[in-house]
């Protein structure tokens, strides 16, 4: 039997990038394959665009603004298929990325294995995608993932993924209350139902770099700080269900100390809070240090005037960078 694929694009005001993703979802090699996109409320061509590629293989809703995290809800609420292919509405699949996967899931894998592969980032130009493997980028058990992703503050992209559905069910639906890092969290609770990840290294993702517009970027959204807390309480009583060791531990307090920077100096009640956890399981959190090439401006100016001169060079710096990758494509340099 060959399974249905579903791929699932949540989009909101992706509109100069989704034909593309479109296209890469319907270039799939594997045959059976079905393509939902849900709108977010849109307020640009997104739903417009999306509307072009109706078919027998494409369906396309859309709902008030909600967040990626019901959009993903929605669209796994309207799909068939045994495996699920997430797929965010502005990156890229590899033609044979599903058919690599499921070539591998027959080859001694079982339906609670979750497959992964390698991503590369890139802003205009996709044949110019770094891929950098990272120590997640092997067959891991679900608690060596975890213990390598929190303790070395490493992720993989959400479209890197294929998810059988009994997994996917057992996972239950993303949570909408995370405003950041939904897919971190969605996917340990997809890793606890699993029997391991199967690394699939002929696959690939294409994950376009959004910058300063990405969700996960959490700059001085107090909601985005709150959210992300939440988010970090969940792992670690993720991480310490699977074992609770001094390794995990160890992982815990890292995890916590490496995203602490993000609430100071703003929110004392969030970095009190992180303190409260990380002395849950034996550790301490050192106070937030700044870089050498800001440190001056924090003592003579204060914490907020170095971090916002940090935050606004670092978007300088983006706008450059994308402005001479897009020049190139212009360029033909494709």
């Amino acid at each position: 039997m060959t399974p249905l694929v579903s791929i699932l694009i949540p989009a909101y005001n992706a509109g100069p990038w989704i034909a593309d993703t479109l296209r890469s979802a319907l270039a799939q090699t594997w045959p059976r394959k079905e393509i939902i996109v849900v709108d977010d409320g849109s307020t640009d061509t997104t739903l417009a665009v999306a509307r072009g590629f109706l078919s027998k293989e494409v369906s396309v809703v859309t709902q008030t603004n909600q967040g990626a995290a019901a959009a993903r809800n929605k669209a796994f609420s309207l799909c068939q298929g045994e495996y699920i292919q997430w797929l965010d509405a502005d990156d890229l699949l590899s033609p044979d990325k599903v058919a690599k996967q499921i070539q591998a899931r027959e080859e001694g894998c079982t339906e609670r294995t979750l497959l992964s592969c390698g991503w590369g980032h890139f802003i205009y130009r996709p044949r110019c995608a770094e891929f950098i493997p990272t120590s997640l980028w092997c067959d891991l058990s679900p608690t060596e993932w975890l213990i390598r992703k929190m303790g070395q503050n490493l992720h993989m992209q959400t479209a890197t993924w294929l998810v059988s559905r009994t997994l996917t069910d057992a996972a239950g639906p993303w949570d909408t209350r995370l405003l950041g890092d939904d897919d971190g969290e969605y996917f340990c609770r997809v890793l606890r139902a699993s029997d391991g990840v199967r690394f699939v290294p002929e696959a690939q993702v294409f994950y376009r770099m959004p910058g300063f517009r990405r969700l996960s970027y959490i700059g001085a959204s107090h909601r985005k700080m709150e959210a992300q807390l939440v988010s970090m309480r969940l792992h670690i009583g993720y991480l310490l269900a699977f074992e609770d060791s001094p390794r995990t531990r160890a992982a815990c307090v890292n995890y916590l100390q490496i995203w602490l920077p993000n609430f100071h100096p703003v929110r004392p009640d969030l970095i009190e809070d992180a303190q409260k956890l990380a002395a849950s399981v034996g550790g301490e959190l050192r106070s937030p240090r700044l870089s050498w090439k800001y440190e001056w401006i924090r003592r003579l100016f204060g914490w907020e005037v170095a971090r916002t001169v940090e935050a606004n060079l670092r978007q300088v710096r983006w706008n450059l960078l994308r402005a001479w990758d897009r020049g190139l494509l212009l360029l033909g340099h494709s």
